[in-house]
């Protein structure tokens, strides 16, 4: 098991004289002794990176305790929803209100946007390719681009996938306090022998065809309304024809980012890139993640940033802390600064444990380890 970005969070500490990292309060001060190279110094200057987080949406507990481990950008999840019209605009504005307060930006909403079932409000007809019904979700969707538009929510994040997130099982660490780790094995998939979903086979083609007929009717309400669109690519990737299924992303994840991204050349059209998703398809996570971010992150197309790290990589693999897996996630916020990213950087998928609070557990411990590296990384 590699320990990389342990090692070199070692030596960045040494480089800009890091006097504490408290990890109770996820606090971080940083005083810069000895520069970085000028290029890089230059670059990280113009990039602007947020601890962002996803989970537990507007409540007040949610708000306190992000704004307890210092955390000021969040995805607020969704407005209510209407049956038959799109978003409270309302709620939408009573959510901004709510995180106002505690001096929260609300900075993105997520779109119902799935035919897998995983979210509590979907529209599965437009990555099935149904007629007439994936018009009447696609008008709907423009709808709630506006709502997003009207309370200054300028980044919605979705999903073009059919099937849900994939998964095997869990691996247990006791040298992690018997921390469990969500883990993707893809001969045990096989093993299972599970049928293909109700959409039958679809070929990358077509699954490409649903994509830009829905971006089609979608990114020109965007781009009026100046919202940024980013789709996060289908987790994990998966051979071709996996139960009936190509994904947009498979089985060359770097060349399905690549077809995505010049799908469109607009200022609305790009990516929440997750970097775990990502390297669930490369064979060598560490040295193939930080050209992907550079080719993406050159075109301006980063609009928000998963923040995971793992252990193993295509067709096998284990979702781990961030200071314990294959990548480098030192040198991954170092080439999200090079671009001059500027946006939110997220936990996702945390590792669990018995303890009922070890969702919060392990979102704490990810917001002090990404505000540190921040910290140590544009200073």
């Amino acid at each position: 098991m590699k320990n990389i970005s342990r090692r070199t969070l070692l030596k960045t500490v040494s480089q800009y004289s890091l006097g504490a990292l408290a990890i109770k309060g996820a606090s971080v001060k940083a005083t810069a002794q000895t520069p970085p190279d000028s290029s890089h110094s230059a670059a990280a200057a113009k990039a602007d990176l947020k601890v962002g987080s996803q989970i537990g949406g507007t409540r007040e507990d949610n708000l306190e305790f992000h704004a307890r481990h210092g955390v000021h950008n969040i995805d607020g999840g969704s407005p209510r929803f209407i049956e038959g019209v799109g978003w409270d605009l309302e709620d939408s504005l009573r959510k901004r209100e709510a995180c106002e307060k505690y001096g929260i930006s609300l900075d993105a909403y997520h779109l119902p946007l799935t035919s897998s079932g995983i979210r509590r409000v979907r529209f599965p007809n437009i990555m099935l390719g149904k007629s007439p019904e994936r018009d009447r979700e696609i008008e709907m969707i423009q709808q709630m681009i506006e709502v997003a538009a009207k309370t200054d929510v300028r980044l919605l994040l979705y999903n073009t996938t059919i099937h849900s997130v994939l998964r095997t099982g869990r691996t247990l660490d006791p040298k992690r306090g018997n921390a469990r780790y969500s883990t993707w094995n893809f001969e045990k998939a096989l093993e299972q022998n599970r049928p293909n979903t109700i959409a039958g086979v679809v070929s990358i083609d077509e699954v490409y065809e649903r994509i830009t007929y829905l971006l089609d009717r979608i990114l020109p309400v965007a781009e009026a309304n100046n919202v940024r669109l980013g789709n996060h690519i289908a987790d994990p990737p998966t051979p071709a024809g996996y139960r009936g299924i190509t994904r947009w992303n498979s089985p060359h994840v770097f060349h399905g980012i690549m077809r995505f991204a010049q799908l469109y050349d607009s200022k609305s059209h790009g990516f929440n890139l997750c970097l775990g998703s990502i390297a669930e398809g490369l064979r060598d996570p560490e040295s193939e993640i930080i050209p992907i971010i550079k080719w993406v992150g050159k075109r301006k197309q980063i609009f928000n940033i998963h923040f995971r790290n793992i252990i193993g990589g295509w067709n096998n693999f284990q979702e781990v802390y961030l200071d314990y897996g294959d990548m480098d996630m030192v040198e991954v916020m170092r080439a999200l600064a090079d671009v001059g990213y500027s946006g939110m950087i997220m936990p996702d998928h945390v590792p669990s444990h018995k303890d009922p609070a070890s969702n919060l557990q392990g979102h704490a411990f990810a917001f002090g380890y990404i505000k540190a590296l921040v910290q140590a990384t544009i200073r």
